[in-house]
């Protein structure tokens, strides 16, 4: 069956005003402002958008799909992610991390749960490794694993400047460096080491140091969570003049001091006139978020939600951003730091993920590999284990 989208205000995320859009299986095959033709041979789903904004389907490029947490004993440990924790938020691809936990969470389970998402619907990798060194990885190595398990796109996320971390030194970040670099080279994979970015006063110290010091490409050190703090966020603005992409973290309202707003973030990093191209917005998604005092001990808990995600993109709107750049730290920057090429932008021959939003931005419909996954607001289509 063929699905036509019509009337659709397509964002693509570049305006390409009121449009079509006819999706045969998993791919669009068509998108443009003159209705097609379709033969009367091929039965065809018809949607009206009525002038309502058709966007890419949203990137989360960091989230812990087999859960996070368990900074205070087994029982904090965050439950694994459900496919409508995604899908109704609009996030139509992800990519999972471990996080402090990465001795009873490995990344055979994150690999997993990655192929589970994916037989249910959604696009999913993720990255081998954890917050320590040495690397908890399948075939025992870093490099092993990007090239011989799909879903496995790089390193991360590995704790940098963070009292949970295992203090790793330059050389052993290198070496873990060099490794993700050539195994994207021999894959065409992302290639990256996604690093956690703690309170710790040297922040992005050894990053700048890696560059420095190395041939190894900038863009291969992507440092996240860089608004929890001021003097983090200043540091991660002037790496990403190096070629770095930097990535801040969507943090609900309530955890977002000491730091900034993801979206504020933005404004800023927009303001100081650096690459908007090179700035990427992910949730934290089912990763505790805590908060830490001098001691090491814990003071506040929290979980992340992908619900954020379209509820930043609406704030970046509603502070004057065109909702075309708006959607690009959710999209196409994430799709190209990635190497997602079939993702993150609307047009032939990409995947057919895509959200039609409401007139205030929130989320109305997501179709994720040609499927309609969430209708009027609602999901329509669950996981194995998720109660209707």
């Amino acid at each position: 069956m063929l699905k036509l989208i019509k009337n659709a205000l397509i964002h693509a995320p570049d305006p390409l005003g009121i449009g079509h859009i006819v999706i045969a299986g998993e791919r669009i095959v068509y998108l443009g402002s003159t209705m097609p033709d379709l033969p009367d041979l091929f039965e065809t789903e018809v949607f009206d958008a009525e002038g309502a904004p058709v966007v890419p389907g949203l990137i989360d490029g960091h989230a812990h799909i087999t859960g996070g947490g368990g900074e205070t004993g087994p029982a904090s440990r965050v439950p694994p992610m459900g496919l409508s924790s995604f899908t109704k938020a609009g996030v139509t691809s992800v990519v999972g991390v471990l996080g402090t936990d990465d001795l009873t969470r490995n990344t055979q389970t994150l690999v997993q749960q990655a192929y589970g998402l994916r037989d249910e619907g959604l696009s999913a990798w993720c990255h081998t490794g954890g917050y320590h060194v040495p690397l908890t990885t399948l075939t025992g190595s870093a490099r092993g694993d990007i090239v011989f398990l799909d879903p496995v796109i790089g390193v991360g996320e590995l704790a940098i400047s963070d009292h949970r971390s295992s203090q790793p030194t330059l050389d052993e970040f290198l070496r873990i460096a060099s490794e993700a670099h050539v195994a994207g080279l021999m894959t065409g994979k992302a290639g990256i080491v996604h690093c956690h970015m703690g309170d710790g006063e040297r922040g992005l110290s050894m990053l700048e140091q890696a560059i420095a010091t190395s041939e190894i490409p900038a863009r291969v050190f992507n440092p996240t969570h860089i608004n929890r703090n001021k003097p983090l966020f200043e540091q991660a603005v002037a790496l990403a003049r190096h070629g770095c992409y930097v990535d801040a973290t969507a943090f609900p309202c309530e955890h977002v001091d000491p730091g900034i707003s993801a979206a504020d973030a933005y404004l800023q990093f927009r303001d100081a006139g650096d690459k908007v191209d090179r700035f990427t917005i992910s949730s934290d998604g089912g990763g505790c978020l805590p908060a830490f005092d001098h001691d090491g001990n814990l003071t506040r808990f929290g979980v992340g939600l992908c619900d954020i995600l379209p509820e930043t993109l609406a704030e970046l709107v509603r502070a004057g951003v065109p909702l075309s750049e708006a959607l690009a730290p959710f999209t196409s920057n994430v799709a190209d730091l990635l190497k997602l090429h079939r993702k993150g932008r609307l047009k032939v021959g990409m995947d057919a993920d895509l959200v039609v939003l409401d007139e205030n931005l929130a989320v109305r419909h997501v179709m994720a590999g040609g499927e309609w996954h969430v209708r009027e607001g609602q999901v329509a289509r669950r996981g194995m284990y998720e109660q209707g």
